[in-house]
This record gives structure tokens, C-alpha cells and sequence, in this order.
């Protein structure tokens, strides 16, 4: 006896259809419009396809996108950090104060701070069911206020030794590309592996989607919400010291607004800022995204830094607009 199975009534081929290339949209889209504005600015500037030209953008995305990688954990949980550029500057002026001690105390030191940064954040957020963005709002003002302090009101800067080792993590010319850029890509790689196939990785997604059902199923939510505040500040300390080593320095005045534009990058690499769906590939390529918009705007010439501002709020309210769309879509499905 053949069963013949019937085709649901109330399901529409084309509504089907729309969903999934709604979906790919979502999770694809940065890297289509990376794709697509790198071959325009190929054409339209002779200078942007050169070795040299790719090389910096790589380069100085990749101090970038270590922090990004970081908040893409915090976001899909359903938070936000606004400490990282605080924390981004002061991880770089505590590597070049350790770096005294040699390359452990260059690595150290900053790691260690930044981590407790991170757990402040998060046992404030866990523990005393404080909101994200106000713990991290206050975390902000004293990372910077502990880095003014260290450095006298920014009148010290501490000069790094061009020869040491430390300098050679953010200056080598491995492959004639830098350290940075496999650093980070390694990183990505390692936290793509975290997020997709760790039970961590499935907690923070669960988390992110719905909390409270997470916990009935015995997760174990408050462990991992501040083990992702702790890794935000600690790969946030780490960029800041890749770039100290980068500039043989550590600059007190880096890392203002870093925050939004690790918040754009994510988001515009397809993260939900309401958490539970995102990955770590898309914000590498919001990152990218976001470093050949400057690149371009560069090229161009007569406009100056400032545009590129304008053109990331741009790009993130249009992200913003569509993912909220996409999110009532499902809603009215369901």
C-alpha cells in the first residue's frame, strides 16, 4: 500500500522561498556587499588593488576585529559591552609598561587586568542583575580614568625597544603581511570552533534566544554570561596590545568610540542585537567591510575621516531596519 503524502494548504512555495533568501540575506549580506565594493573600488582607484593597499587593510582591521570577535559573544547572549575601547587602550599602556619585564610581563600584565575588568562586568551583571549597559558604561569611565592615572594625564607614554620580541607580535613580516592578521584570524578560527562546537557556544545561543528557557533546561547560564564578559575584555586588552606593539608605544588616546564601531561591525555581520543568531564570520566580515569603506574613503581624497562615521551609522541603521523587518516576518509566521 503506497501512502501519498499531502502538501500542507496553509504552506506558500514563494513565502518559503522569500523566508530563505531572507535568511541568507541576513547572515551573508556583509559579505555580498564586501564582495561587490571591493570589485567597484577595484575598478574605480588604481591604487586600491595593489599588495600594499590589501596588506594595510588587513592590517589595521585586524586590531579591530579581535575586539569585535569579542562583543560578537556578548551580543548573541543578548548584552553589550560598552568598556572595550577603554579597555582596548588601557590593555595597550599596561603591555608597554610589562614589556619592561620582558615578553611575558608585556602579555600578562594586561591580559590579567583586562580579565578582571571583564569579571567585574560580569558578576555585577550576573550576580546583581544589573543592566549590561550600565555596568559596562561604568567600567568604561574607570578603565580610562585607571589609564590617565597610570600615565600621569597622558603625559608618559612609554616607548617600546623596536628590537624586542614583543614589538616583533605587532610589526612581523610574516608572509609580508604582519602577525596581526594571522593572530586574528587564528582567533576567529578558534572562536568559530567555540561558538559551532562547544557545549559554551550552544549555551550562549540558547542564552541569547531565550534565557529563561535555557535555565529550565539546566544550562548553566550564569557561568557562561560571565565567561563572555570575561572574554570581551580580555581579547579587547589583547587588541589594545597587539596595537601597542604595532606603534612601538602604548598611546593613551587610542580606543575612543571603538566600542560602536565594534558594535557595527557585528551587527552589521549579521548578529541580532536581540541575540541568539549571528556568527563569527559575519562579523570578520563586517570588520572588512567597515576597513575598506575607510580605505575607500581614503582613496577618494577630497572627503575626510569624518565621513566614514557617517557612512558606518548608515550602513548600521539599514542593518538595523532589515533585521527588524526579517524579526516581525517571523513573528506574524509563527
Amino acid at each position: 500500500m503506497t501512502t501519498v503524502a499531502l502538501a500542507d494548504p496553509t504552506t506558500d512555495p514563494q513565502e518559503d522561498r522569500a523566508e530563505r533568501w531572507a535568511a541568507i540575506a541576513q547572515r551573508r549580506g556583509s559579505l555580498v556587499v564586501l564582495a561587490v565594493l571591493c570589485l567597484i573600488a577595484s575598478f574605480s582607484f588604481d591604487a586600491f588593488a595593489t599588495g600594499e593597499n590589501i596588506r594595510n587593510i588587513l592590517l589595521q582591521s585586524s586590531f579591530i576585529s579581535v575586539v569585535a570577535l569579542g562583543m560578537t559573544f556578548v551580543i548573541l547572549t543578548g548584552g553589550i559591552d560598552l568598556s572595550v575601547g577603554s579597555v582596548y587602550a588601557l590593555g595597550g599602556v599596561l603591555a608597554a609598561w610589562g614589556a619592561q619585564y620582558g615578553l611575558l610581563g608585556a602579555l600578562l600584565v594586561p591580559l590579567l587586568v583586562c580579565g578582571g575588568i571583564g569579571l567585574i562586568n560580569g558578576l555585577f551583571i550576573v550576580r546583581a542583575g544589573m543592566a549590561p549597559f550600565i555596568v559596562t558604561l561604568t567600567t568604561l569611565l574607570f578603565a580610562r580614568g585607571l589609564l590617565l592615572s597610570i600615565t600621569d594625564e597622558g603625559a608618559n607614554t612609554r616607548v617600546l625597544d623596536k628590537d624586542s620580541a614583543f614589538v616583533t607580535m605587532g610589526q612581523g613580516t610574516f608572509l609580508h603581511t604582519g602577525l596581526p592578521v594571522f593572530i586574528a584570524l587564528g582567533l576567529f578560527g578558534l572562536g568559530t570552533l567555540v561558538l559551532q562546537r562547544t557545549a559554551f557556544g550552544q549555551t550562549v545561543l540558547a542564552i541569547g534566544s531565550n534565557e529563561d528557557a535555557a535555565a529550565l533546561m539546566g544550562l548553566p547560564v550564569p557561568r557562561v554570561k560571565l565567561g563572555v564578559y570575561v572574554l570581551s575584555s580580555v581579547l579587547a586588552g589583547f587588541g589594545g596590545m597587539m596595537a601597542a606593539a604595532q606603534a612601538q608605544s602604548g598611546v593613551t588616546i587610542v580606543g575612543v568610540g571603538l566600542e560602536l564601531t565594534a558594535i557595527s561591525a557585528v551587527v552589521i555581520g549579521g548578529t541580532l542585537l536581540t541575540g541568539g543568531a549571528g556568527s563569527t564570520g559575519g562579523t570578520l566580515a563586517g570588520v572588512l567591510l567597515l576597513g575598506v569603506i575607510q580605505n575607500v574613503i581614503n582613496q577618494i581624497g577630497s572627503l575626510n575621516s569624518s565621513w566614514q562615521q557617517v557612512v558606518n551609522g548608515l550602513f548600521l541603521v539599514i542593518v538595523v531596519i532589515a533585521q527588524t523587518f526579517l524579526a516581525r516576518r517571523q513573528r506574524l509566521r509563527l
